[in-house]
């Protein structure tokens, strides 16, 4: 995993610089033409999310437990939390899995599926991704079940509407470079998108996301993320960010929802577990990285948190990969 060992740029804005962090890994796009009638069945996805861009045409979008969903020419649509969900020309249409159905591949992150009956056309580019960092994950854990985004000319100078155009102009064309590109702005779009989520929902205004707002435990937060094997203490990131020890303990339990030291533990911890999962360095070499004085230390909190040892956890790693 990246994160741990790379120096975090300095922000102002605490939110800005978690978003930073939003680092996507392990993508696979896929630009799809369909022809009515079609249904296709996308099975869940461990650990990941998956996100369509409707270039041309319209589709419905169904995920258990919502309405299904009419996705138009320039909707986007996040379903952040990996479930299987199915998209179909229209909502009584049969759907057939997706691996079930052949792709073109251009290359390791970029296919091309012809598919359907003889009917109207439609555009998607779908990708699945995941975020590398813990910040990625704690945030993807607060996104509703799907995140939908339409303005295809709502706006002429918007983001989303330049964008998803470029976007459909390299999909036609695919010229030389064209899944470079489309990779690219797509990964933009997923942090686009779920910003646009963060300054308009109403669960954003609470929690962890309303906390990296707040200016004093924002940047109590962002202390932690960006220096995760300091000794901080309750009193030390009071006086970091200009208030009393009580106080600072107290705002920082009430929008947390956990108190200042159990916060910094579980960070460390999560980063802890992905570094085990994704890097081979010893466990004494993590210990000194999260700023634990001994191996034993590090493997005595590890497992207060998870309720196993580290070890436990890199084997699990190693039989699944």
């Amino acid at each position: 995993m990246q994160g741990t060992n790379t120096k975090i740029p300095n922000f102002t804005d605490p939110l800005g610089e978690t978003l930073h962090l939003l680092r996507l890994t392990g993508t696979l796009y896929c630009r799809s033409e369909l022809t009515a009638p079609w249904g296709i069945d996308l099975p869940s996805f461990d650990d990941c999310m998956m996100f369509h861009i409707v270039t041309g045409g319209h589709c419905w979008l169904e995920v258990d437990g919502e309405e299904p969903r009419l996705l138009q020419q320039g909707s986007l649509a996040l379903v952040p939390h990996g479930n299987g969900h199915c998209m179909r020309s229209s909502p009584q249409e049969e759907t057939v899995p997706l691996f079930d159905i052949p792709v073109e591949k251009v290359s390791d992150r970029y296919e091309i599926m012809r598919y359907g009956g003889a009917g109207e056309l439609t555009h998607l580019t779908c990708c699945v991704v995941r975020f590398d960092h813990v910040a990625g994950q704690q945030l993807i854990r607060l996104l509703p079940k799907v995140l939908q985004i339409d303005s295809w000319a709502d706006d002429e100078d918007s983001w989303l509407q330049s964008t998803l155009r470029f976007i459909a102009r390299e999909a036609k064309e695919l010229r030389p470079g064209g899944e470079t590109v489309i990779t690219h702005l797509a990964d933009i779009l997923i942090i686009q998108a779920i910003r646009s989520w963060i300054d308009s929902a109403p669960e954003a205004e609470r929690g962890w996301l309303a906390a990296l707002r707040d200016d004093q435990v924002g940047r109590a937060l962002a202390t932690i993320h960006r220096e995760p094997e300091k000794e901080w203490t309750v009193a030390s990131l009071a006086k970091e960010v200009g208030m009393s020890r009580s106080g600072f303990s107290a705002r920082f339990t009430s929008l947390v929802g956990e108190s200042v030291m159990r916060y910094r533990t579980q960070w460390r911890m999560q980063l802890a577990r992905a570094q085990l999962q994704e890097t081979s360095d010893s466990l004494a070499v993590l210990a000194d990285r999260l700023g634990y004085q001994s191996e034993a230390a590090f493997c005595r909190a590890f497992k207060r948190v998870f309720g196993v040892p580290p070890g436990s956890v890199r084997r699990t790693a190693k039989v699944s990969q």
